[in-house]
């Protein structure tokens, strides 16, 4: 088993990631970290099934790989900290995503981009955004088989994407537009994804995308409304059908198909973001768009695929694809 820990482990992210690691066959929980206020309390206080004093979030921590679910207002320092030290940093935050050595990864879509790391004693890997993750994933097919020219997407994001902040919305029987800080991200990241390495080095995609955020009384699972102008226009049975043959990868955490299409009024949070586990995208409603050449449902799970799911996944594959020597925590070769 790898050892593993969680920095930011008593948040909503952090509790997430826990629970996910309990069964899993390859990673084992053996730190976790906090703010102040909650160290040196019993993890199982948080997450039953664990019996796990809270530390600080230094780079001491008896692990070899930390699953960062800091806040953005402290994560940046503490995260350099721990890959000065050696440790290899899977972040969900958002304070190295765009950082030119850093790989923004989706594993399905982007796995050559951990090539950056290749040589490097310590290091930071981060999944994007919530609402960027189904969004790139549903590009991925699309950009490889027509070619995208322009995205419009406009989110009906979950309360729990807010974090516990989210419990203090004033959201009943409302929505609260524009989401802020978010849009950026929905159009920037994609691209940084979907971009190819060259010279050591991410070129990001030409790609425009127009983002409109807002937060809707929904538990979990980010729905968008998307619509895309293609470079070659195929029929609508060609579109689903590269969605639909999009590959998975053999992995604990993957799911076997990560795109699916529904048919009827679909997706719909309540009965569609746990498919396989969470971790699927799910897609409905393609018709022609009187503006650009398609318009789609997209629904994905916000806490799952969009952060800890995906960071679990995104460790998964550095182990995987990677020759990585973790007891000297050097990133060995290329995969």
């Amino acid at each position: 088993m790898i050892e593993v820990g969680i920095l930011g482990a008593t948040g909503s992210v952090g509790r997430k990631l826990a629970t996910i690691l309990i069964d899993h066959p390859w990673f084992k929980l053996t730190a976790v970290a906090a703010s102040v206020r909650s160290q040196g309390k019993n993890y199982g206080d948080f997450v039953p099934g664990y019996d796990l004093t809270i530390s600080a979030p230094e780079p001491t921590l008896p692990c070899k790989i930390v699953f960062s679910a800091l806040d953005s207002d402290v994560a940046g320092p503490i995260e350099e900290a721990f890959a000065d030290r050696g440790y290899i940093v899977v972040s969900n935050a958002k304070n190295h995503r765009m950082t030119d050595n850093v790989p923004l990864v989706i594993p399905e879509v982007n796995s050559d981009h951990l090539k950056l790391l290749k040589g490097q004693v310590g290091a930071i890997i981060t999944n994007p955004n919530c609402a960027a993750v189904g969004l790139t994933l549903a590009l991925k097919p699309l950009v490889d088989s027509f070619g995208v020219e322009s995205v419009h997407i406009v989110t009906m994001q979950a309360i729990s994407g807010a974090g516990d902040a989210g419990k203090k919305l004033d959201i009943e029987d409302n929505i609260i537009p524009f989401i802020p800080n978010e849009e950026d991200k929905i159009e920037n990241e994609p691209k940084k994804i979907l971009g190819t390495l060259k010279n050591g080095q991410i070129e990001p995609l030409n790609l425009k995308i127009s983002a409109q955020a807002n937060r809707v009384p929904v538990s979990d699972g980010h729905t968008a409304s998307v619509s895309v102008k293609l470079k070659t226009t195929p029929t609508p049975d060609e579109l689903i059908a590269a969605w639909e043959a999009f590959k998975g990868l053999n992995l604990p955490t993957a799911p076997e198909k990560p795109i699916q299409y529904l048919p009827g009024i679909a997706p719909q949070p309540r009965h569609h973001r746990d498919i396989d586990k969470g971790m699927a995208v799910t897609i409905g409603g393609l018709r022609p768009c009187n503006l650009f050449d398609y318009k789609f449902t997209l629904l994905s799970h916000n806490t799952i695929r969009g952060a800890a799911g995906s960071a679990i996944l995104n460790a998964e594959l550095i182990c995987e694809s990677l020759a990585v020597d973790l007891k000297q925590r050097r990133i060995l070769a290329e995969f």
